[in-house]
Parts: C-alpha cells; sequence; structure tokens
C-alpha cells in the first residue's frame, strides 16, 4: 500500500506537455536567447516559391541549418542569391513548430567578402563613439519651417528625383540648391568633401537653413563611402543641421550615426524636412488665437487699470478733472496701442498669408482672407462695446460725487461756518467774541460769537424743513 500511494503522488507531480506546447516554449527560449546573430557559410537547396520568400540551407563542412528569409526583407537584398553562394546572414535563431525544425530567421544576407568592410566599420564606429561624435547632446534639431536646404547627392540617381517628388508635393515654397557629387567609386570621397567645403559661400549667398546628404541603396561596397572617417568628421564639423538617407531602411553607415538626424530612405529626408499645408493651416489658426487673446488681455489690463483710478477719486472738482484727463490719455494709449497691435498682426497675418498662398489652394487662402476680416470686425466690435462701457461707468461716478457734494447741503438750509478762511467743524476752535463768517446759498454773513452752550442741540421745527418758519 505505501508503494502504490508513492507511485500515485509521483504521477501527480509530472508536468505533461503537448507537443505543440514543447515545440512553442522551444521556439520562444531560442528566440529569446538569439536574438541577433550572424553566421557565415554557404548557400544551398535554395528555394523561391511564388510567395517570394526565400528558403535555404546554411552550411558548412561539419553542420547545417535551415534558414528562412521573408519577402519583405529580401526585396533590399540586389546582389544575386544562387547555389553555392558564400554569405553572410544577420538573423534570429526559431523552431518551425509544424515540423519541429530548427532553422534562422534572415533579415539581412550579404556576400562573405564583405565581412573585412564590416569589420572595418564596426572599428570606425567605435572609435568615433569613443569620440563623444554620437552622442545625442550634441545633435542639433532640424527648423520647423526651412526656406533653404543643401541637397548633396548624385545629379542623376533615383535618390534625387525621390526627394524633388516629395518636395514638390509636401511644401513647393521650399529652395534647394543642388549639390552634384559622385556616391560611389574613387572619386565619391573627394566630391563629396569639397561639396561640404563650399557650403559657408553659398550660405553668403542664400542662408542655409539645413544640409541632406543621400543616395539610394547598393551593396556594402557601393555604400563605403559613407563608412570613410574623414566624411564623418565633415559631418561632424558641419555648422548646419545634417540629414543622412543612405541606402534603404535597413542600411546603416557612418554618417548616419554622425548626422543629426537618420532618415530610412531619401523620401522619408524629404518628409523630415517639409512641412504640409495643414500644419501651415494650425500654425495660422494659433497665431490668431494667440493674438486675439493678447488683445482681451491688454483690454482688460486696460479697463482694470481705469476702475481703479475711479476708485481713488476724492475731490469732487479737481480730482474729478484730474481722472478725467487721465481716462482720456488712457484712451489715447489704448487706441493707439491697438492700433499698433492691428498693425502689426495685419503685417504678420499678411506674410504668413503670402507664405500660405505659395503653399496652398486659392480657395483655402480665400477661406482664411473671410476668416481674418470677421475676426477683424469682431475685434473693432469689441474695443467699441469696452470704451462705451468704461465710459458709462465714469459718468456714473460723476453723478454720484455730485449727489455726495457737500455743496449741496446748503440748498437745504445749512450754513458753513469758516474762521481764518478754514472750517469750523468743532466748537472748540472759536473763542467768544471771535469773528466768523457765515457761508449761506446766496451769500456769506460776517457773525460774531457772543456765548458758547456745549452740548446743546438744534431741536424742534427747524430741522423739517415744512416746518412753518417762525416770523422775524
Amino acid at each position: 500500500m505505501l508503494r502504490d500511494s508513492q507511485n500515485h503522488r509521483h504521477n501527480e507531480e509530472k508536468q505533461i506537455l503537448s507537443v505543440s506546447t514543447l515545440a512553442r516554449n522551444a521556439r520562444v527560449l531560442l528566440e529569446q536567447k538569439f536574438s541577433n546573430v550572424w553566421v557565415e557559410g554557404e548557400i544551398s537547396n535554395f528555394a523561391r516559391p511564388r510567395s517570394g520568400h526565400w528558403y535555404f540551407t546554411l552550411k558548412d563542412s561539419n553542420a547545417q541549418i535551415r534558414c528562412a528569409m521573408f519577402a519583405n526583407r529580401n526585396r533590399a537584398i540586389k546582389a544575386p542569391v544562387r547555389e553555392g553562394l558564400q554569405v553572410m546572414i544577420r538573423g534570429r535563431v526559431s523552431l518551425y513548430e509544424g515540423r519541429g525544425d530548427f532553422q534562422i530567421i534572415v533579415d539581412h544576407l550579404e556576400p562573405a567578402g564583405e565581412g573585412a568592410l564590416r569589420a572595418a566599420f564596426e572599428a570606425l564606429k567605435t572609435k568615433l563613439a569613443g569620440q563623444g561624435l554620437f552622442e545625442s547632446e550634441r545633435k542639433r534639431p532640424l527648423p520647423a519651417f526651412p526656406a533653404h536646404i543643401a541637397i548633396i547627392t548624385s545629379g542623376t540617381g533615383a535618390a534625387l528625383r525621390d526627394v524633388l517628388n516629395v518636395i514638390a508635393r509636401r511644401y513647393p515654397a521650399l529652395q534647394v540648391t543642388l549639390m552634384p557629387v559622385a556616391v560611389q567609386g574613387p572619386g565619391a570621397e573627394p566630391d563629396i568633401l569639397a561639396a561640404f567645403q563650399q557650403l559657408p559661400q553659398l550660405n553668403q549667398s542664400l542662408p542655409i537653413d539645413a544640409v541632406l546628404l543621400t543616395r539610394g541603396g547598393g551593396s556594402l561596397e557601393d555604400l563605403w563611402t559613407f563608412n570613410l572617417e574623414s566624411l564623418a568628421n565633415v559631418v561632424a564639423a558641419c555648422p548646419w543641421p545634417v540629414v543622412s538617407a543612405i541606402g534603404h531602411e535597413t542600411d546603416f553607415s557612418i554618417t548616419d550615426f554622425v548626422a543629426d538626424l537618420r532618415a530610412p530612405t531619401p523620401s522619408a529626408a524629404a518628409e523630415l524636412l517639409t512641412a504640409q499645408s495643414e500644419e501651415l493651416n494650425n500654425r495660422f489658426v494659433t497665431q490668431q488665437a494667440r493674438l486675439s487673446r493678447s488683445i482681451s488681455h491688454v483690454l482688460e489690463v486696460h479697463g482694470q487699470q481705469v476702475s481703479h483710478l475711479s476708485a481713488r477719486l476724492v475731490d469732487p472738482y479737481s480730482r474729478l478733472r484730474q481722472q478725467q484727463q487721465r481716462v482720456d490719455e488712457l484712451e489715447q494709449r489704448l487706441a493707439r496701442g491697438l492700433a499698433v497691435q492691428q498693425q502689426a498682426a495685419q503685417r504678420q497675418l499678411a506674410a504668413l498669408g503670402h507664405r500660405l498662398h505659395q503653399a496652398s489652394p486659392a480657395t483655402s487662402i480665400a477661406t482664411t482672407r473671410q476668416r481674418l476680416a470677421t475676426q477683424q470686425q469682431r475685434l473693432a466690435q469689441a474695443t467699441n462695446n469696452a470704451l462705451a462701457q468704461k465710459k458709462q461707468q465714469l459718468r456714473n461716478g460723476a453723478r454720484t460725487l455730485d449727489v455726495l457734494n457737500p455743496l449741496q447741503t446748503l440748498h437745504r438750509g445749512f450754513a458753513v461756518l469758516t474762521q481764518g478762511g478754514e472750517a469750523v467743524e468743532q466748537m472748540a476752535q472759536v473763542e467768544e467774541g471771535a469773528e466768523l463768517k457765515a457761508y449761506m446759498q446766496d451769500g456769506a454773513l460776517g457773525v460774531r460769537v457772543l456765548s458758547r452752550h456745549p452740548g446743546e442741540q438744534l431741536l424742534g421745527p427747524a430741522l423739517d424743513p415744512s416746518a412753518t418758519k417762525p416770523n422775524a
């Protein structure tokens, strides 16, 4: 019984996998462990079915490995691939679960003769990285809206046609200066170095915003000029942002690492250097909104200043005149400021409209002009309404001050006593026998103080303007 119990427990602890699960786990493990490997060998059993994928065996004298290179990768291979060719491949180790076959999924393939060049490439890459030429801190951003770029490339290559087609479609206002050079062969290096040396002279006649260095795809030998140290140094020393677009998306050169920006293809480089008409429209709308907010802020600030100055009015005559003069001055300054800002805004909008006219359809320009006219009309209406409101507030304040004017009390039968030109507010200010002057509604009386009665107040009908006055 004890042995049977132990066997039962041992069976429960077993982890039994299906064939599919084991194959899938093995594939994941291989792909994680060998995600990017280089392997050299001879091609055999090469097959190219109608799908466009490549299937072959990579072998040497002691072993062989199945390989698969799918169509989206093998299209970039320009050199002919055939049985018996000695090649170097880059890819990830995997497992074809359907057959349980160990295989390599190939991302890149090149003739084995390129091995020496590849080693030289890696050595120079390590050297320049140690010098800090690849650091992101030294990379300069591209201008948002370049007006002029210099293109260093072959004058007859497909790369130039691709770049010019993209620029004509996206941003035809961009000025382009072609500096034709050889892009492979013995004359390529001196040609490209000379083109970079001519950039300062070109900049004197037409300021440069960016430089595009580009060429189409090719083998490692074809692209080798762009892996030279002399070219890397001149790209790093260029005073303008440099965009490098060498070969296809899978091709990397030393100039790609040194340049301020690497583009996968010449067409992609042209797209990075240009802005579409929609972007210009969005920029125009943003500037218009910022202008509207700025004008509203100015109106609010000046309105607050007018309110603050009105609250500080004390004297119903002199201070009122001063504040009225101040309001008039602020009104004139506000009008002049608004006029200056409106003129500046109109000039800016006119400049943007001119640039937009060069890059946008005529209907878009007409729509933008109509929107500008509507905004200007709204601005004028808002300005007039704000000024009318402030003037009405000022008139209301003046009427309030006039009601509170102490001189109005003289019309209700009261008098103002003065001594020596100063108002008498308390009885303690005068002595018996003092001569005072009493100002009434229709003139002034000279009076003399006969006696003083502290604490006595005016009572009775004298306080009631409607009461019958006593006979004289």
